[in-house]
């Protein structure tokens, strides 16, 4: 096995928890468990027979039981206030819900545990152990549902103010077909979002015509295929794509140069100051594989290896211009899609 690759399974073997979520980071800021992130993370063992994949949906699983007094409110009851949506950020240790003020609409990481609770069983792997995780995913069909996420404005997967996101979208889309053979699903969930997604594109959402989250409908979910897969891509190689990651959006100010300047400005004020998300790289890599660009692939492989640090980690992000990094090294989901891009380009050649 590659080095680097090595490496970046031992990242996330340090980063996943006893009980088999994981840790985004090991920095301070990031010492807790995301839905999502442990989603990404947990995609490179979807092929592997070592149980891992597997420990990791059954504690989810585990934790909607234990949340199931919210799944039986919300798939009945469409929430009102941010606390009262299905939370995407727990506590690391016990995994509780976290009593502070946040972004928790976020639709796309309830959709990214259905695509993996379904993809898992795709693969003949035992995540449905019985009749009452039956039951929770039916639930969880049930709350995509209830809120009616193909017009409900979430705060997508970059946590931030409400709009409805082409991302998060696709996300609840591809979840719903994933578990269509394990729960009942109501093909008109479905098609409501194709025409949501269709009404969108090719923009994220009203507020930004393109965003890093978009790569998410070509890889994993691939509900964009085709010319439409390419429009994306080329959008954000235009217009995101930096010398050592991709801009989450043009006017991010999340760890711009100039956030000390408050985030409440109008976009234009960051444009050129945004941070270079590591991530973005073999997400890239993972997109060109799918649209069958080989060597485009490579080039982004090699880009990503380019910007690991000496120890094989890839940071969260570089400041704009420069070889500065922040804090958030290791970022979890970066080795992940490292890995998932150096191993599928190999098994091409």
């Amino acid at each position: 096995m590659n080095e680097r690759v090595l490496h970046s399974y031992h990242i996330l073997d340090q980063l996943r928890l006893p009980h088999g979520l994981y840790l985004a980071s090991s920095s301070k800021d990031y010492h807790y468990v995301w839905l999502r992130d442990s989603f990404y993370m947990s995609l490179p063992y979807l092929e592997q027979n070592n149980q891992i994949y597997e420990m990791t949906y059954h504690r989810i699983l585990d934790l909607f039981r234990e949340y199931e007094w919210k799944l039986d409110i919300h798939t009945v009851q469409k929430p009102r206030e941010q606390w009262e949506y299905i939370h995407s950020r727990y506590s690391a240790m016990d995994v509780r819900e976290i009593d502070t003020p946040w972004g928790h609409a976020q639709h796309d990481a309830i959709g990214a545990i259905l695509w993996g609770i379904g993809l898992g069983h795709q693969r003949g792997k035992n995540i449905i152990r019985d009749e009452k995780d039956h039951e929770i995913v039916q639930k969880l069909v049930g709350y995509l549902g209830c809120v009616q996420y193909w017009e409900d404005a979430d705060n997508g997967m970059w946590e931030e103010w409400r709009e409805l996101h082409s991302s998060s979208v696709g996300a609840c889309v591809a979840g719903l077909q994933a578990v269509r053979d394990i729960v009942f699903v109501p093909g008109e969930w479905i098609t409501k979002g194709y025409q949501t997604l269709g009404n969108l594109f090719p923009r994220e959402s009203s507020d930004r015509p393109f965003d890093l989250a978009q790569l998410s409908l070509i890889f994993p979910y691939r509900v964009l295929i085709g010319n439409e897969a390419k429009v994306v891509v080329d959008q954000v190689e235009t217009h995101l794509l930096r010398e050592r990651g991709v801009i989450r959006y043009k006017g991010d100010s999340y760890y711009s140069t100039v956030e000390q300047e408050g985030r409440h400005h109008d976009f234009p004020f960051y444009y050129g100051t945004e941070a270079e998300w590591t991530f973005g790289l073999p997400w890239l890599a993972l997109c060109h594989l799918e649209l069958g660009n080989i060597e485009k692939a490579n080039h982004y492989i090699k880009q990503t290896e380019k910007v690991m640090l000496t120890d094989g980690s890839l940071p969260e992000l570089y400041f704009a211009k420069s070889a500065d990094y922040n804090p958030n090294t290791p970022l979890g989901w970066g080795s992940a899609m490292y890995i998932m891009a150096k191993e599928r380009y190999e098994q091409i050649l």
